[in-house]
């Protein structure tokens, strides 16, 4: 048997007792005896598995670093994370939508965390030092960060909840850690003929600039769309050009080229309920950029109800979505990094979703994602392979 093989049977055991500790808690008289039992399992499982496997796999430094990680990396809020590597330090830097963590700090407006190792996160400030003023209210969601012609480009959502005219703003800094300073519009959702415009997407390629976005609504209207920017990605030349690749029951688009295929990761179901949030992802993919993108059974994803099942909640992570763009460790191994809710602290004390910050490794099989399991790691895992 392989250290991978023994792996996977490791992890299998391990869920199988972390879902029963699951169906246990929420129990008014559980058996404390057994809750106990199982605690001590998982623990001493872990110590031991974690030291015998590093030990069997051989070349440890080389191969296997001896470090694992478990879900949740970030916590207790990092929601609609958007995650990149600085091209300048080699540092990886996340920022997620603002929220209150109900701890006294009131609003963070855009909250940025600082990595070595896509593990061990450590706060490092907020995106704006105040809020923009080219709309009158609402919260700045889902950031999308991205290194631009020497600079750190910061694009995001300016919206309320049903928002009737949500736009999408951009801002720059000469340094990840920020502060950002605020470019204003890149355009309102009335003026780009799309309701809830929010939810940006950065792509480029062949020196072109995209600008990807949408979310939901009823709307015939509604849907992710695509649109090209302005050589200085500040602008939009034509609104006219945008193109429907998605429809209306998609959110929180990123777009990730692998082996010839353009993937679309979108998420659906409610964001935000705390314990009881559906949120989950899908995917599709195509062979132009520009779509039409597909999902596994040949589905159009410009129709609502497509798309492949990539991540879902268990019964110890609900809600995984809003994925950021595809991130590689520096073994070739890509992680889909996201936000989940533990399903016993749903909510903190100012009443915001407790959306912590996630990540899986994807499987590529016949050139498609795959999540083992499909839905969050509640066991130790082995970490990404970060050479600094």
């Amino acid at each position: 048997m392989t250290p991978n093989s023994k792996f996977i049977g490791f992890a299998d055991g391990m869920t199988k007792l972390v879902n029963m500790k699951a169906k246990l808690g929420p129990l008014r008289n559980p058996n404390r005896k057994l809750m106990a039992g199982i605690n001590l399992i998982i623990w001493m499982l872990t110590f031991v598995h974690t030291n015998n496997f590093a030990q069997q796999s051989g070349n440890s430094a080389e191969n296997y670093p001896g470090t694992y990680y478990s879900n949740p990396i970030f916590e207790p809020i990092l929601a609609d994370p958007t995650v990149f590597r600085d091209p300048r330090s080699g540092e990886f830097y996340a920022y997620g939508t603002q929220d209150d963590w109900g701890d006294g700090q009131g609003s963070r407006l855009i909250t940025i965390l600082r990595s070595d190792d896509l593990v061990k996160w450590k706060v490092v400030g907020e995106a704006f030092e105040s809020k923009p003023t080219w709309k009158e209210r609402g919260g700045l969601w889902a950031p999308d960060i991205n290194w631009i012609d020497g600079k750190y480009y910061l694009y995001y959502s300016y919206s309320v909840w049903a928002d009737p005219n949500p736009g999408i703003g951009l801002a720059i800094a000469d340094h990840p850690g920020g502060p950002f300073q605020d470019q204003g519009k890149i355009f309102m959702s009335d003026e780009v003929g799309v309701p809830n415009s929010i939810d940006p997407f950065f792509w480029e390629e062949d020196g072109r600039k995209y600008l990807f976005w949408g979310s939901y609504n009823n709307s015939p209207e509604q849907g992710t769309y695509v649109l090209p920017l302005a050589d200085d990605g500040k602008s939009v030349p034509d609104m006219t050009k945008k193109v429907k690749i998605a429809a209306g029951d998609f959110e929180g688009v990123a777009i990730h080229y692998r082996n010839g295929f353009y993937y679309f990761f979108g998420s659906k179901g409610n964001c935000c309920d705390g314990a009881e949030t559906k949120y989950h992802v899908k995917t599709g993919r195509s062979k132009n950029l520009m779509g039409p993108y597909l999902d596994k059974d040949g589905r159009p994803l410009k129709q609502r109800g497509n798309g492949t099942l990539l991540i879902q909640g268990n019964g110890v992570f609900v809600g995984p979505g809003h994925n950021s763009r595809i991130v590689a460790d520096d073994q070739g191994t890509d992680w889909l990094i996201y936000h989940g809710i533990d399903v016993h602290q749903g909510k903190v004390s100012s009443g915001a979703t407790r959306r912590m910050l996630m990540m899986d490794p994807i499987i590529w099989e016949d050139d498609w994602p795959v999540i083992r399991g499909q839905s969050p790691s509640t066991t130790p895992q082995k970490a990404p392979v970060i050479k600094n």
